[in-house]
């Protein structure tokens, strides 16, 4: 076997190991990783595999491409844990191979093969490889936009040219204008750096604005058409222009937030290679990178970060795109210290395999409705009402169930809820009923928090029942009148 053929086996059996095993007992966890897997089975429930909907009701919290991901794993392999994860993980296998990959072209295979092996094994790429969130495919396709924008001018290849403006329209259709914003604004700083602008001013970039205008409009052109400006309002001013300039959760939104995310997400390397290069820079002043290819890699990684350290919203996955490049320019000092890399990349690999079975499945349990969903659905029937009573908007319980929650609210806050500015209230979709609007006619179910069944029996009368409480829920029911 060719040495090539090895490396690929080598790691396509190391992701094996860490990414795929052990999926089907990670459960699906609210808030976040609920909304993406409702909303695909709800898609794939109405046969309607354009418009995002949750709840009954529309979403435009993120373009197409990930539901379409999942739909399509849902479809191969049913609705579970295992198919919802699917994609996930199928990307991080798409990513250690790009990073393979780019570092043999960029370098050599010694050190494609370092980076690919530090970035699998690093905290943040193991923890998203598995989550059911857009953030890998939208890595991928960002990657691939300034990759082979970089290969383009390097080696005047104009078929890379157009690879990296499609990748920028599948990086739009993941996650919106983000896609095309942050890979177009690294380009114009690395040519600005290199002093070469003029390279933009060819018939190549007309051409590639013009595919990647053809590949975003296979979307976002019918939504408008359908929708209109609810879904430009909400999609557009809610969940990237408020994103970036009102925090959606304030105690984040601190200097040094992302500096955190880093040695965190880059853990172990980054405790042992921060103060290598600290110390290095004490006895050696650091300069300025004069090779292309540095300056490509360094800026790239600093773009991200400073752009996402400005944001007013800050997510732990908001920096993620950056990890090829700081991967690539970690692993000089890895190659210097050869059995120390593979003793920490062998126990890292033991560690996080413990880590999935012993901590990452059960606290997911804690953080999703899955087991309250088991012990309540031979109680659910066509006729049931279901709703939640102070306990957000609980997705997980929807997905599992499979079935669409309203969410109870007295009727004076459902009429301050009327005709708000756009706020971060939009993100909530799912429908409100009265108190007074529950019917006596049919049996009631209601999920909600820890300790709030007096209040329940306040807003709403009757003779409850406990059908169980898991992790976060407790879900009481009321049969129906007599």
């Amino acid at each position: 076997m060719k040495q090539e053929h090895k490396v690929i086996v080598g790691l396509t059996l190391a992701w094996l190991l860490l990414y795929v095993l052990g999926n089907n007992f990670l459960v699906i966890t609210d808030p976040v990783e609920g909304n993406y897997a409702e909303t695909a089975r709800e898609m794939l429930a109405a046969g309607d595999y354009f418009s995002p909907q949750i709840y009954g009701n529309y979403w435009y919290d993120k373009p197409i491409m990930f539901y379409l991901e999942l739909i399509a794993a849902f479809k191969l392999f049913g609705l579970s844990d295992f198919s919802a994860r699917f994609f996930p993980a199928i990307m991080s296998w798409c990513g250690i191979m790009l990073t393979y990959w780019t570092g043999k072209r960029f370098y050599n295979q010694r050190t494609g093969l370092y980076a690919a092996v530090l970035m699998m094994l690093s905290l943040e790429y193991w923890y998203l490889g598995h989550a059911v969130i857009t953030d890998m495919t939208l890595f991928i396709a960002e990657s691939v936009s300034l990759i082979g924008f970089y290969i383009a001018y390097t080696e005047k290849n104009v078929k890379w040219y157009y690879a990296a403006f499609a990748a920028s329209g599948i990086a739009v259709l993941t996650k919106g204008p983000i896609g095309l914003c942050l890979p177009g604004l690294i380009i114009m700083l690395f040519l600005l750096w290199q002093r070469d602008f003029k390279f933009l001013f060819n018939r190549h970039t007309l051409g590639g604005f013009v595919l990647f205008f053809a590949v975003v409009s296979l979307w976002y052109v019918p939504m408008y058409l359908q929708h209109g400006s609810d879904f430009i309002l909400t999609f557009l001013g809610v969940h990237n222009v408020l994103r970036a300039t009102v925090s959606e959760h304030p105690r984040d939104d601190v200097w040094y937030y992302y500096t955190l995310i880093f040695m965190a997400g880059f853990f172990p390397w980054s405790f042992v290679f921060v103060p290598a290069k600290i110390r290095q820079w004490f006895k050696k002043r650091p300069c300025l990178p004069q090779m292309p290819r540095e300056r490509f890699l360094l800026l790239w990684a600093v773009t991200v970060f400073v752009v996402f350290q400005s944001f007013a919203t800050k997510y732990v996955s908001y920096t993620f795109p950056y990890m090829i490049p700081v991967a690539l320019l970690m692993v000089s000092w890895f190659q210097q210290h050869t059995k120390f890399f593979t003793r920490m990349a062998g126990a890292m690999a033991v560690t996080y395999v413990a880590l999935l079975f012993l901590v990452a499945a059960p606290i997911m349990h804690e953080r999703s409705a899955h087991d309250i969903a088991v012990m309540v659905k031979p109680h659910l029937t066509a006729d049931t009402q279901v709703y939640c009573f102070n306990c957000g908007e609980p997705a997980s319980f929807a997905f599992y169930t499979e079935t669409i929650p309203r969410r109870l609210e007295s009727r004076e806050r459902i009429n301050a809820k009327k005709n708000k500015e756009i706020s971060w209230d939009a993100k909530n979709v799912m429908s409100l009923t009265a108190y007074d609007e529950v019917s006596d006619d049919s049996p009631v179910m209601v999920i909600t928090g820890g300790n709030n069944y007096e209040a329940l029996k306040k807003a709403i009368p009757g003779q409850w029942q406990s059908l169980g409480a898991a992790g976060e829920y407790q879900v009481y029911y009321r049969p129906a009148a007599k």
